[in-house]
C-alpha cells in the first residue's frame, strides 16, 4: 500500500510527463483527461470529478462541491490552468483536504512555463 508521499511522486512524475507533451495554454479539463490517463496507466485507484457532500452538524448538503482527482483515497488533486495561483485556489483544496479527511493535496497549475513551478503541495494538519 502506498503512502500520500509515494503517491504524490507519481502524480508528479505523470503531471511533468502531460506537461511535457501539450505545454501550457490549454482548458483545465484536457488536462485533467491526460492525467486522469497518466495515472490509470500506473495501476493508481483514481476517481474524477469525485463529488464532496458538505457536511454541517447534523445536515448533509450535496451542494455540487467536486474533487479534480482522489487518488487512493488519500491524496486530492486540483487541477488549474490559470495565468497564477492565488490564496482562493489554496483555500479551495485546504476546504476539500478538511471535508473528505484527506492528509494531502497537490495544487497543479498546468498553465507555466516550467511544471515545477505550478505544483503546489498542501497537506492537512487534521
Amino acid at each position: 500500500m502506498l503512502t500520500e508521499n509515494q503517491i504524490s511522486k507519481v502524480i508528479v512524475n505523470c503531471a511533468y510527463k502531460v506537461h511535457c507533451g501539450l505545454g501550457p495554454g490549454l482548458l483545465e479539463s484536457a488536462y485533467e483527461e491526460c492525467l486522469y490517463y497518466e495515472l490509470q496507466k500506473e495501476g493508481l485507484n483514481i476517481e474524477k470529478q469525485k463529488p464532496l457532500p458538505l457536511i454541517y452538524e447534523e445536515v448533509k448538503l450535496d451542494i455540487g462541491y467536486r474533487v479534480d482527482i482522489l487518488v487512493n483515497n488519500k491524496v486530492i488533486i486540483e487541477i488549474k490552468a490559470v495565468e497564477m495561483l492565488n490564496d482562493v485556489h489554496m483555500a479551495q483544496i485546504l476546504t476539500y483536504l478538511k471535508l473528505s479527511g484527506c492528509k494531502l493535496g497537490l495544487l497543479i497549475n498546468f498553465n507555466v512555463a516550467l511544471i515545477k513551478n505550478g505544483i503546489k503541495r498542501v497537506v492537512n494538519k487534521l
